[in-house]
């Protein structure tokens, strides 16, 4: 853990060694990484750009965030029950997203494990 103030130099031998994406990544044969296109889940901390890890074996539960195929098209929501139905969720305050229903025809490729985000440094 690491406070986010002044860091000590003192402290620098006293952590392990720590892998990012090993730690985000349960399922190393059952995960792949997604580039996020889109603000519908701003909310949720999952920007545009972001990378997203996806689990094909992380169980899709409502209140997870999964990545879904709804008519042809690929789509990364928050998995909800509302009144007794599947709905994929957007998180986002902004913008004119719409909750759409799970059909049978709704494939669930997944359930985000983790996000990347990268900052500029210049």
């Amino acid at each position: 853990m690491v406070p986010a103030g002044f860091p000590s130099p003192a402290s620098d031998d006293q952590e392990d060694t720590v892998d990012p994406f090993a730690w985000v990544v349960r399922h190393e044969a059952a995960t792949f990484w997604w580039r996020v296109s889109g603000d519908s889940l701003v909310d949720e901390g999952i920007c545009d750009g972001d990378l997203v890890a996806v689990d094909r074996a992380g169980k899709a539960r409502p209140g997870r965030i999964v990545v879904a195929v709804v008519d042809g098209g690929v789509t990364i929501k928050q998995l909800t029950r509302r009144d007794g139905e599947l709905w994929l969720m957007p998180r986002s305050r902004g913008g004119d997203f719409k909750p759409i229903k799970v059909t049978e025809d709704t494939q669930l490729w997944g359930v985000v494990a983790g996000v990347v985000r990268r900052y500029p440094i210049d």
